[in-house]
Parts: C-alpha cells; structure tokens; sequence
C-alpha cells in the first residue's frame, strides 16, 4: 500500500519544535535561525509537499498570480516571465502565462479569465488603452501608468535616453540620431526619447529622429537612412535607437549599404538583450534590470498595504557596452 503522505504534525515531531514554527517557516515567517533549518531538513527527510489548495481554503487564496505579456518570443519577455516566475515561487506562489499578440481584446479576455479562475492578482504588460481592471483584483502594470490606483513599473527610461546620448558624444559623435518603432499608445518608454532630446539640446549637439509605430514597413527605416549616406560619407555618426531588435536592424541595413559600425556609425539599443540569455550583447545599450523589474512587480502586487502603495516605480539603467560603439 502507498505510505501516506507527512503531515505538518510529522514535520514537528521530526524537527522537535512546534507545530506553530512548522507553519510559519513553510508560509516564510521569521523564526530562529536554528529552528528553520531543523523544520527544512526535517521536510527534506519526510518528502513533504504543501498541499495549496487546503492552504488556500484556509487563507480565502489560490496562492497564483497571472502574469499577462504580449508574447515570449522576445528575449526581454522571456526573461521577464521567468524572473517573475522565479520571485513567486520563492513566496511559494504559482504563475498563470497569458500571451496576446498585443491585441487588445485578447488582454481584455485574459483579464477576465483572471477573474474567473480566481487568481489573486494580475501583473500586465498591455497595450489596451480602455483595459477594464474590476474592483477587488490586484494588478500590477509595466510601462505604462493608466490608472490612478494601479501602480506602474519601469525602468528609468528618461535617464536611459540622457545616458545614450551623452555616451555618443562622449566617444566623439558630433551629430546624432534618434530611431524609434513601438506602439502608438502613450507608455513609459516615450520617455527615452524625452531624455535622448534634453541632453542634446542642453550641449547644444545637432540631433535628428524618426518616429514610428509597429507595423511600419523596414522600408521606411531604410530610406531614412539612404537619405543620409552622401559622397562624404553619412551625416550621422551616432544613433540611439529606442530597442536593442531596431538596433540590431539599422545595423544589418547599414552594413547594406556599406556603412561600417562603429567605424562610421556607433549606435546605441536599449534593453539589454544577450545572446543565449547570459552571453554577449547584440549591440551597445541601456540595460534594464529585469531581475529587480520582476521583483519590483511581485513585491508590489502581493505585499499588503494598498495605500502605501507608489503610483510609479522607477528602476535604474546602465550603459553597457557591446561592440557597435568605439569604446
């Protein structure tokens, strides 16, 4: 016959303690250093699993958190969905994964399949401007603040675009450009471009941009850019473009037209995207900290005192560099 599973009432009498210290060491609460690593090695012993939902009858939880992105084919998703994945299981929680396309209607449906599955709150990265979050479930938004009482979570994008620019003419670049594609629906991330604009204008360095939104045709791009090779060479040394994936395609249409980076041209990305996920860079660029991101994200969504709680959460970047700026 199958042996039946440990109890936390065995747990206490392998580790000697109370039943009391067995629940707060398995919930996370403080006890005394010695007393939770009796209670841990005892768990490790008897092969005891907590059984979640009984602890969620108990607490009027379901111990999951939804996680809502528009995909993971994209290395900054992917490590987003997997650090936010990490810092709930560390609070012994489990994560829902919704994936939209970016299409508004399918985030509207994820929130209310939230809802209905009973999840104990949302953490979203939409690009739905009428979403509808009902009252009573916890969300968590990044990049974008569209909701007074919904706090937002971003990285220092203002600072991010300050940083590349100052490093492009740190390294010698006399005139610069600004290239962007993304989502028309207003976001954190425009702030790159407020930062990029503010320290050109306050060096009085010569600085021209490209505004686009997804969807936009690479031919688009590409003209920009044939515009600007001349028999002189091209008129801009330096660009910053708004993501690491549009830094990675000026430099491939560059190349076609036998433009060199760094050479003639050193640019600058922002994300912090790696080859593999921990190798080398794909470009020169502000790196978000999407450890501390995810973290960020969790702590607010599941942490108790509403009222407490910043409308904005604004994380630090870094310059790192990756081969396509002359440094």
């Amino acid at each position: 016959m199958k042996k039946n599973m440990p109890t936390m009432k065995d747990i206490a009498k392998e580790a000697g303690v109370a039943l009391g210290t067995v629940s707060k060491v398995i919930n996370g609460l403080p006890v005394g250093e010695s007393y939770r690593l009796r209670v841990e090695a005892a768990v490790k012993k008897l092969g005891y699993q907590v059984n979640q939902y009984a602890r969620g009858l108990r607490s009027d939880k379901t111990y999951t958190a939804a996680l809502i992105l528009p995909g993971v084919n994209h290395p900054y998703f992917a490590g987003l969905a997997q650090h936010v994945c990490e810092s709930l299981a560390r609070r012994q929680y489990r994560m829902l994964l919704y994936l939209t396309g970016s299409q508004p209607e399918v985030e509207q449906a994820c929130v209310h399949m939230v809802r209905q599955n009973k999840a104990d709150g949302i953490i979203g990265l939409t690009y739905n401007p009428e979403l509808e979050v009902p009252e009573g479930i916890p969300f968590v938004s990044i990049d974008r603040c569209f909701r007074p009482d919904i706090p937002c979570v971003s990285s220092d994008n203002y600072n991010g675009g300050r940083m590349a620019a100052e490093k492009l003419l740190e390294l010698g670049c006399t005139s610069l450009g600004f290239l962007r594609v993304g989502s028309p629906l207003p976001g954190e991330a425009d702030k790159r471009r407020d930062g990029f604009k503010a320290l050109c204008e306050s060096r009085g360095a010569a600085y021209e941009e490209l505004w686009l939104n997804d969807g936009t045709p690479l031919d688009v791009i590409s003209d920009f850019l044939q515009k600007r090779k001349t028999e002189a060479g091209f008129s801009l040394d330096g660009l910053f473009c708004c993501t690491d994936l549009l830094a990675w395609q000026v430099q491939n249409l560059l190349a076609q037209m036998d433009v060199d980076v760094p050479r003639d041209v050193q640019l600058i990305g922002f994300d912090g995207i790696q080859r593999f996920g921990d190798q080398g860079y794909y470009c020169s660029t502000i790196a978000q900290p999407i450890p501390q991101l995810a973290e960020a994200c969790v702590s607010l969504l599941l942490d108790k005192g509403d009222a407490m709680k910043p409308s904005l959460t604004c994380l630090p970047v870094r310059y790192q560099p990756g081969g396509t700026t002359r440094d």
